[in-house]
C-alpha cells in the first residue's frame, strides 16, 4: 500500500521537475511513510511514497526494468494475492527476479503480457508503468475500485496521482469545482469517472487508460457479467465458504504485523472467525479491534438503524475465535475535536458529511497503527449477500431509483422529530428519491435550485441500469433484484470503499477487503435472489457458509451498521462550532449554505442523539473546513 504520484508532458522537459513531482508526492507521505523515490526521463516524471507489507527491504519504488529498447518504470499502490503463482509462471518464461515483492512480479507481468497482465491480476491496485520503448503511460485499476487512483489531462500529456492532493499540487491543476462536481458531492450515488473537481477524473475500476502522443484511451478489462447460476443451495453454501478460506489464506500474507477490524456483524465476525482458525493452525492468534463510544453499551438507545449496540457481539467473536482483542472507545471530545475534521478532510479531499462516521475510523485507524500495519474489513459483504434493508423494501423493489435513496431514511435513518412530512418519503422535494441534510435543507436556495439533484440522480440511475444484461427467462423478481445487487456492487460499495482506504492510509494502515475478490463478487452476484435469501433473513448464503465458527448470537443478529455515538454533548459540540461559523458571517460557506435555517438549527432543542438528525450541522461544518484547506474556486450559474 502506498502513494503513487506523476506527470506526463509530451511538449517539454521534465527532468528538471523533481521540485514538483516531490511536491505532488508529499501530500501523501501519510500513505508511504516507510520511503519516498522518484524517476525522471525527459516526458516522465513519476513519484512514490511506500508502505511497506511485502519484502520491506526489496520493493523500493519507483521499479525499474532496463530492455535494449527503453527502460520500463512503475510506480505502484496496492497487494496483489497471486502473486506467487505469477512469479512461478514467469520465472518458468525465463524472467530472473531480484526481489521477493509483488512490484517485481506485476512488472515482469507487463513486460511478458503488456496491458492484458491486468486481467491476470487477483487483488487491489493502482499502479502505473511509463513505458520507455513506446513512449507511453500505462494506468491500471482494480476490478472493484479498492484502491483510489485519478488523473487529469492537460494539453500535452496528463498527471496523475492515487488522491487529488497529489494532482491538485502541481500548479497545471486547477482547483475548481462547479455544480456539477456539487451534483455528485450531494447525490450519494458514485458516479463511475467523476472526481468532483473539475477537469479531474477517476481511472474507473477494471479499467486501462493509456496515454500517448495522439492523446487517451480508455480499455476496459473487468465489468460485473450475467451468467446462468446452476448450482443448487448445498453446492453454493460450500462454493461460498471454499471461496472465503481461500481468500482469507491470500490476504493473510504479509510481512508486517496484522489483525481484524471487528464490529460483531456477520461480515466481520465471519472475516475474523475464518482468520482465526487459518492461524491456529500455525499456532497463531489473530489481532482484532472494535471500536466504541464512551457510555454507548451502558446507555444505547435503538434506533430506526440499530437495534443493539456492537460490543456484546464483539466479545462474543473474540472469545469463541480466541483472538487477541482490543476494544478502542473514543470519547465525543475525541470526534468533536476540530483538528481531527481537518485531518479527514485532507484524508478524503472532499466534505464527506458523514461526520462522525468519519472522524472515528480515522481516530479507529490511529489507534490501530500503533499495533499493527495491515488490517481485513467487511466491506462490500452487504452489498454482495444482500444485507441492507433497501434490499427488502417494496419502493426500491419499484426500479425507479437507486433502491438506498428509495425511502431515504430506512439508510440513513430518521432523525429526532423529523416527521413523514419533513424527512420521509413525502418531503420537500417529494418522493423521498434524494438524499436530505435535515428536515430542510440547509444548503441555500440558489443552490437547491442550481442543482437540480432530482433529475441529475434520474439521468444517473437510467444510465446505470443500461448496461445490466437480464438473464433469458429471469422472472421479474429476479431481475429486479439482479438490477439492485448491480447497483450495490458498482456504485454504493464505492462510496464505502473509498472512505475506508482515505481514512486509514491517513494514518499508514492497509486495509484489505476480502469480500472484494471478483472470483467472490462474480458467483454470488450471478446467485438467484431466492438462494441469497433462501432462509428469508439477510445474507443468508453467507450465515450458512460461516455457521460453524460464529457464535450463535451472531448467526443471529440483524445488520447493523457502522457505530455512531448517542452522545448528546457531541451534537452540543457540533452546534457550539456551527455558532462559532456563525459569528464570522462573511466566510464564503455562506454562498452555499443558508444562514438563517443554520441560525434555527443551532437552536434546536433535541438531544440530537442519533446521526441522521445531526447531519445538516456535520456538512456545514465539512464544507467550511473544505473551503478553508482548500480554497477552491467555486463556479455556480
Amino acid at each position: 500500500m502506498c502513494g503513487i504520484a506523476g506527470w506526463v508532458a509530451f511538449d517539454r522537459d521534465l527532468r528538471t521537475q523533481q521540485p514538483t513531482v516531490d511536491a505532488m508526492t508529499d501530500p501523501m507521505a501519510c500513505r508511504g511513510p516507510a520511503g519516498r523515490g522518484t524517476y525522471l526521463d525527459r516526458h516522465v516524471a513519476l513519484g512514490h511514497r511506500r508502505l511497506a507489507i511485502i519484502d520491506p527491504p526489496g520493493g523500493a519504488q519507483p521499479m525499474n526494468a532496463d530492455t535494449p529498447h527503453g527502460t520500463v518504470s512503475m510506480v505502484y499502490s496496492g497487494e496483489v494475492y497471486n502473486f506467487t503463482e505469477l512469479r512461478a509462471e514467469l520465472a518458468a518464461r525465463g524472467h530472473e527476479f531480484t526481489t521477493h515483492s509483488d512490484t517485481e512480479a506485476v512488472l515482469r507481468g507487463y513486460l511478458e503480457w503488456g496491458d492484458a497482465v491486468a486481467e491476470r491480476l487477483n487483488g487491489m491496485y493502482a499502479f502505473a508503468i511509463w513505458d520507455g520503448r513506446e513512449q507511453r503511460l500505462l494506468m491500471v485499476r482494480d476490478r472493484s475500485g479498492i484502491k483510489p487512483f485519478y488523473y487529469y489531462p492537460t494539453p500535452d500529456g496528463v498527471l496523475f496521482g492515487s488522491e487529488p492532493k497529489a494532482i491538485l499540487a502541481n500548479p497545471l491543476a486547477e482547483r475548481t469545482v462547479t455544480a456539477d462536481g456539487f451534483r455528485e458531492l450531494f447525490a450519494f450515488i458514485k458516479t463511475p469517472g467523476h472526481a468532483v473537481w473539475e477537469g479531474m477524473r477517476e481511472v474507473e475500476p477494471g479499467t486501462v487508460v493509456a496515454v500517448g502522443r495522439t492523446g487517451i484511451r480508455t480499455t476496459r478489462y473487468w465489468t460485473l457479467e450475467t451468467r446462468e447460476h446452476t448450482d443448487d443451495r448445498d453446492t453454493t453454501v460450500a462454493r461460498v465458504r471454499e471461496l472465503l478460506d481461500d481468500i482469507v489464506r491470500r490476504q493473510l500474507v504479509a510481512d508486517v504485523p496484522s489483525c481484524t477490524l471487528l464490529s460483531g456483524g456477520l461480515d466481520s465476525s465471519a472475516m475474523t472467525a475464518i482468520a482465526a482458525a487459518q492461524l491456529a493452525g500455525r499456532g497463531e492468534k489473530v489481532r482484532s479491534f472494535a471500536v466504541d463510544f464512551v457510555g454507548l453499551t451502558e446507555n444505547f438507545v435503538p434506533d430506526a438503524l440499530r437495534d443493539a449496540p456492537d460490543t456484546p457481539f464483539v466479545h462474543d467473536v473474540a472469545r469463541k475465535s480466541g483472538t487477541l482483542h482490543q476494544d478502542i472507545v473514543l470519547s465525543s471530545a475525541d470526534i468533536a475535536d476540530p483538528e481531527v475534521r481537518r485531518k479527514v478532510i485532507g484524508a478524503r479531499d472532499i466534505p464527506s458529511g458523514l461526520g462522525d462516521l468519519d472522524t472515528s475510523l480515522y481516530l479507529l485507524a490511529k489507534a490501530i497503527r500503533g499495533h499493527a500495519t495491515m488490517a481485513l474489513s467487511g466491506e462490500s459483504a452487504d452489498e454482495l449477500f444482500g444485507g441492507y434493508k433497501q434490499f427488502f423494501d417494496p419502493e426500491a423493489r419499484k426500479g425507479t431509483t437507486f433502491p438506498w435513496l428509495a425511502q431515504h431514511q430506512q439508510f440513513f435513518g430518521q432523525g429526532q422529530g423529523q416527521g413523514q412530512g419533513q424527512e420521509g418519503q413525502e418531503g420537500r422535494h417529494g418522493q423521498g428519491s434524494r438524499p436530505r441534510t435535515g428536515p430542510q435543507s440547509l444548503l441555500s436556495d440558489q443552490l437547491e435550485a442550481s442543482l437540480d439533484l432530482d433529475t441529475y440522480i434520474q439521468d444517473s440511475y437510467r444510465s446505470a441500469v443500461a448496461g445490466i444484461r437480464r438473464l433469458d427467462g429471469e422472472s421479474e423478481p429476479e431481475w429486479q433484484m439482479r438490477k439492485i445487487s448491480y447497483l450495490h456492487l458498482t456504485r454504493f460499495v464505492r462510496i464505502w470503499l473509498d472512505r475506508k482506504d482515505r481514512t486509514s492510509m491517513a494514518s499508514g494502515l492497509e486495509v484489505r477487503v476480502p469480500f472484494c475478490d471478483h472470483r467472490l463478487v462474480e458467483y454470488v452476484y450471478n446467485t438467484p435472489w431466492a438462494l441469497k435469501n433462501f432462509d428469508g433473513k439477510e445474507k443468508s448464503l453467507l450465515r450458512a457458509a460461516a455457521a460453524d465458527v460464529l457464535p450463535e448470537s451472531v448467526v443471529k443478529r440483524r445488520k447493523s451498521p457502522y457505530p455512531s455515538t448517542q452522545d448528546p454533548t457531541y451534537a452540543a459540540a457540533l452546534r457550539d462550532q456551527c455558532k462559532e461559523l456563525l459569528s464570522t458571517p462573511g466566510h464564503p460557506v455562506f454562498d452555499l449554505i443558508d444562514k438563517g435555517r443554520l441560525g434555527e438549527a443551532v437552536s434546536a432543542r433535541t438531544p440530537q442523539i442519533d446521526q441522521a438528525s445531526r447531519r445538516d450541522l456535520e456538512r456545514t461544518l465539512d464544507l467550511a473546513v473544505w473551503i478553508d484547506m482548500y480554497a477552491p474556486t467555486i463556479k455556480l450559474p
